[in-house]
């Protein structure tokens, strides 16, 4: 029994020791192949690179294009082009009629075509749905003498073609900025506000100085190193030049476990399957762009360090022209997310206080502000993840016009999940839905941790302006007489971000054999099960050295930020730059005599649309007054409204921008003074029967977005009590038509009507059908000072609808909706919460 129990455990133990001996030489076979393979990915990026450079980088766009128009042309040249994307053949035919799309790719040390990497990407959404589509481009070297203010121009120039080629459009261009190319598009717009349409901000940085402590340690670099000095030096050993791989060497120390292991270890882990996508970013990645000294010297000293963008302290070198981001006329759409450590939503978003005090501010600048907010994923992925393309930038490319049409204002774009149940299912175009819910400034720092910690910042600028004096006068004169053309290649050359290409490939005659040793793995690959063990340790070893490297980021972080704290926190320091007390950014803009009379005239010119308007803007009012503050808006009863005028067949039907003026001007009347707003609108909507297609459509807008609560139905009945008419009830409605804008008859004569059209409903209707076609109900006597009473179901249990509860009074504007709770506290980058917290109180 004994003798039998050993002979057992040694054949258990013999068996062991033979799987892990089969396991062991199967995966030192699998890890020999992989290391052979992974080599020869190398060397095939490098060839990569080199082939690239030889074809002059041209952009990595996976769409056929032709330019347009060459900046290299233009009076003052600049090293950029517009080009004109082709759709491929499996997207359809592009509308000449729809609004035309033009991307503006980063110039940040990478060549362009990130915003068309892929097929799912920024420019296949917008050509998905036919829209005609630009990209605007720029080649490896600048242009002699080129500056920020050349590249401005050739930009303006850019939109003035596409405007030129796209006259019957609906609207003026989308423009989309990336990175870099999200602060030349705001400058652009501000300098030019006819020209774009709305415009989308992806992963831009405008508030340089923000952030959050134990966060965002990119913002203290300029500090660290004495300002810009060292970007002014770089220009002059690059002969004039700045070298864009220096910019790439910064990104990649953001994150150094992935630059120096966990990239590499993907490679090396699946190297079977992920060759392809490797090179595909590689190639991007590894296309280094210059640029000349005196565009780098802008940047660092206007944005970087100096962050003047913001507060309106950028001029023309002329001294002629500031740049005003209030003086943008179109809404801006600003996409930042909590997992982006080079632009996170505090230098996304900061830019709004600097520029305003209040949401009132923003109404009476007549800018609609839309932001959202991803909560993970990295800079790099919101232009180039197929997610993000199939979600969040698709459902706001697919809501540009309702956008367009918001009334002026500050909205954060909500974009969640539909559900079978959901009210208004069938007017969600595609799988999430998308709400815009109304913010307050107070919303938006609460993002932070706080602005104290930018007054250090400020010492950091004086401190930049007189190191770059000390630098210009002193060095710069030796360092240009002992550089030269010959000295910069040779620099550019040996910059490890480029040595590291061209060293490991075919160029380098020890690699000349990899190639076929590589070709004869391929036919004899044998790679180790998913369940060997040894793999399964190695995945965890590589876990551990990635964490290591985390820690060391950490550390390094904090190390930086105490040293930055204690030396431009330092009061010495303060009082040898001149610097007093620093209460925040916004006196230097404070308030003057002519923008408080711009206040009171735009007021005064309002006053006279009280009384006065087209049957549609009474239409809007009525629409505008069921909601309490204007709270939130979402995509449903806008699609729905949209259906019923395009189904009307109106030879005159209202357009996009009759629409945005009407909403936008009944929205101010709204805002100023609600009461005298009602009180008016029966001489907006003098028939009958406008007034029963108000309040017929106010209710069936309400229910598509399934917002029949208690206080829109107390405020429909104040509507309906103000015109005389009954309450549409939980019925079918009949018919609901849309009247036409009359630009110049009086509000009594009747609007054309739409085609009558049957509602599809979700609700259980009553037991009695409707029996008028326009209102569904009756009229009914209204006693005075008390709300209509609706239909009653049943006679017994009729109760009369309580009054609604004025809100807002003359001359004040208010924006936190009756379902808006208050965010009060400030997260230290908790993004979670903050987002989970507004979204829990928007739902209600």
């Amino acid at each position: 029994m004994l003798f039998a129990s050993s002979l057992s455990s040694l054949q258990h133990a013999i068996a062991a020791g033979s799987r892990t001996l089969a396991a062991s030489l199967e995966y030192c076979n699998d890890r020999w192949q992989r290391q052979i393979l992974t080599l020869d990915v190398l060397r095939e990026r490098g060839n990569q690179y080199l082939a690239h450079a030889r074809s002059g980088k041209p952009p990595v766009l996976v769409f056929d294009y032709d330019i347009v128009m060459d900046g290299r042309t233009l009076p003052q040249p600049a090293n950029y082009a517009l080009a004109r994307i082709h759709p491929p053949a499996d997207c359809p035919a592009t509308d000449p009629a729809k609004r035309p799309f033009v991307v503006i790719d980063p110039r940040a040390g990478h060549g362009p075509g990130i915003g068309g990497f892929k097929i799912d990407s920024e420019i296949g959404i917008a050509l998905r749905q036919g829209h005609p589509c630009y990209f605007v481009m720029f080649f490896p070297t600048p242009e002699p003498g080129q500056t920020i203010e050349c590249v401005a121009r050739a930009e303006i120039a850019f939109l003035q073609k596409v405007n030129a080629l796209h006259p019957d459009a609906e609207g003026k261009p989308f423009v989309i900025g990336n990175c870099q190319g999200g602060w030349a598009l705001m400058m652009l717009a501000a300098a030019a506000p006819t020209l774009v349409g709305p415009i989308l901000l992806a992963g831009s940085p405008v508030s340089y100085w923000a952030g959050v402590r134990g966060k965002n340690p990119m913002r203290y670099s300029g500090g660290l190193l004495g300002g810009t000095w060292l970007a002014s030096l770089a220009g002059d050993l690059g002969n004039g030049r700045f070298d864009g791989a220096y910019l790439v060497n910064n990104f990649e120390q953001l994150n150094p476990a992935n630059t120096y292991w966990s990239k590499l270890y993907n490679l090396f882990a699946k190297v079977d399957s992920e060759r392809e996508r490797f090179l595909e970013f590689e190639r991007w990645w590894g296309g280094h762009y210059l640029l000349n000294k005196q565009e780098m010297e802008w940047i660092t000293q206007n944005l970087f360090v100096g962050n003047r963008l913001s507060t309106g302290q950028v001029v023309t070198s002329d001294g002629g022209t500031r740049i005003d981001l209030r003086n943008i006329r179109s809404p801006i759409i600003v996409f930042a997310s909590w997992g982006d450590n080079i632009t996170p939503p505090q230098q996304a978003l900061n830019w709004i206080p600097d520029l305003y005090e209040s949401v009132d501010d923003i109404r009476l600048n007549e800018q609609t502000i839309v932001y959202c907010l991803h909560e993970q994923i990295g800079h790099l992925g919101i232009f180039v993840s197929a997610t993000v393309a199939r979600k969040e930038t698709d459902k706001l490319v697919g809501t540009l016009e309702l956008i367009d049409t918001l009334p002026p204002g500050l909205y954060e774009a909500i974009i969640e999940d539909t559900h079978p149940e959901m009210p208004g299912r069938e007017y969600v175009q595609g799988r999430y839905l998308v709400r815009f819910a109304p913010r307050t400034l107070d919303d938006i720092l609460a993002l932070d941790d706080g602005r104290d910690d930018e007054e250090a910042f400020e010492v950091v600028k004086r401190v930049a302006v007189a190191n770059q004096g000390l630098y210009d006068s002193f060095a710069s004169p030796v360092v240009k007489s002992l550089s030269n053309e010959i000295t910069a290649e040779a620099s550019r050359n040996f910059n490890p971000a480029r040595a590291e290409r061209w060293w490991f490939s075919d160029a380098n005659p020890l690699l000349w054999p990899l190639r076929p040793l590589a070709g004869l793995v391929h036919h004899q690959r044998r790679p180790a099960a998913e369940d060997n063990p040894f793999v399964g340790l190695e995945k965890q070893v590589s876990a551990q050295i990635e964490a290591a490297w985390d820690a060391y980021r950490d550390s390094r972080d904090s190390l930086q930020e105490k040293l930055f704290q204690l030396i431009y926190e330092s009061p010495m320091l303060k009082a040898l730059v001149g610097m007093g007390s620093y209460a925040s950014r916004r006196p230097e803009q404070a308030h003057s005599w002519m923008e408080e009379e711009f206040r009171r005239l735009k007021r005064h010119a309002l006053e006279g649309s009280f009384e006065h308007g087209t049957p549609l803007e009474g239409l809007v009012r009525a629409i505008l007054f069921t909601k309490p503050d204007l709270g939130g808006f979402d995509e449903r009863p806008f699609n729905l409204l949209r259906e019923r005028i395009h189904e009307a067949g109106l030879p005159e039907r209202p357009t996009l921008a009759h629409l945005k003026a009407a909403v936008k001007r009944q929205a101010f009347l709204v805002l100023l003074d609600e009461e005298r707003a009602l009180a008016a609108l029966p001489r907006l909507l003098a028939s009958r029967e406008e007034r029963r297609r108000a309040l017929a459509t106010a209710y069936t807008l309400a229910e598509a977005r399934g917002d029949l609560g208690d206080t829109f139905l107390r405020r429909l009945a104040r509507l309906a009590q103000e015109l005389g008419e009954a309450v549409p009830l939980p019925a079918p409605v009949g018919k609901i038509s849309m009247p036409a804008e009359q630009s110049t008859a009086p509000a009594a004569q009747a609007s054309a009507t739409v085609k009558a059209t049957s509602v599809t409903r979700r609700t259980k209707p009553v037991s009695k059908p409707a029996t008028d076609s326009a209102t569904a109900v009756p009229p009914v006597k209204v006693a005075p000072g008390k709300g209509a009473a609706p239909r009653p179901r049943k006679p017994a249990t009729t109760k009369a609808m309580p009054p609604a509860n004025p809100k807002g009074k003359p001359g004040k504007m208010t924006n936190q909706g009756a379902g808006d709770a208050k965010v009060a506290t400030k997260p230290k980058q908790m993004a979670t919460s903050h987002a989970t917290a507004r979204r829990k109180a928007d739902s209600k």
